[in-house]
């Protein structure tokens, strides 16, 4: 949603982020991609100004940006947190042509006793399952949300997907079914090794 054709312009880069850039920036043919990898959190951030229709300005807000270290890596400059948005994601998917995701920081929602997902919008009194095109309704746009018990419990370091806790996989089970993306991976903690494979896109 950053991308300068596709994203929320005005409050976009000043380039393409979309995966068919990648093609373009490297010399290849679009044929040459045979499997698109997406990467995205298990909740929503943005950097900057610019429509956010989940963001959290709430105690579960600053929670999430704690312990996400949701920090910008260059500036330091604080990211906004929300619920995690479907509706956005699964345009994203659109967009991209993405095949699998990455969910990273499962393990930041472990304290939550509920968990949100956006799966429409009301603009004006009216459900919309997609972003608007323009900037004014994506200022207007109200989430609205599907919720999930939280688990309560730490999945840090977890790297086998049965050894999660039954409501953190129905969260994402319920993500991957959304979105209409299969789940590649599911990370559990900063650190490489504390990844769930669910796929390998290197053998695809």
């Amino acid at each position: 949603m950053l991308d300068v054709d596709h994203g929320t312009y005005p409050y976009v880069t000043s380039s393409n982020t979309v995966a068919s850039t990648a093609a373009t920036g490297s010399g290849c043919g679009p044929n040459s991609i045979n499997y698109v990898l997406g990467i995205t959190k298990a909740y929503t951030t943005r950097v900057g100004e610019g429509p956010f229709p989940t963001e959290l300005t709430d105690d579960v807000g600053d929670l999430l940006g704690t312990r996400g270290k949701e920090f910008g890596t260059v500036t330091s400059r604080k990211r906004r947190c929300g619920w995690f948005d479907g509706v956005l994601v699964r345009q994203t998917v659109k967009i991209s042509g993405i095949d699998g995701i990455a969910l990273t920081k499962l393990d930041v929602l472990d304290e939550l006793d509920e968990i949100k997902m956006c799966v429409e919008y009301d603009l004006d009194g009216k459900r919309i399952d997609y972003l608007p095109a323009a900037v004014e309704d994506q200022l207007k746009i109200k989430p609205v949300y599907q919720t999930f018990s939280g688990w309560k419990t730490s999945t840090n370091g977890i790297k086998n997907i049965d050894s999660l806790p039954e409501n953190a996989k129905k969260y994402i089970y319920a993500i991957e079914d959304f979105i209409g993306a299969k789940l590649s991976s599911v990370s559990t903690s900063p650190e490489r090794k504390d990844t769930i494979l669910i796929e390998n896109p290197f053998e695809i």
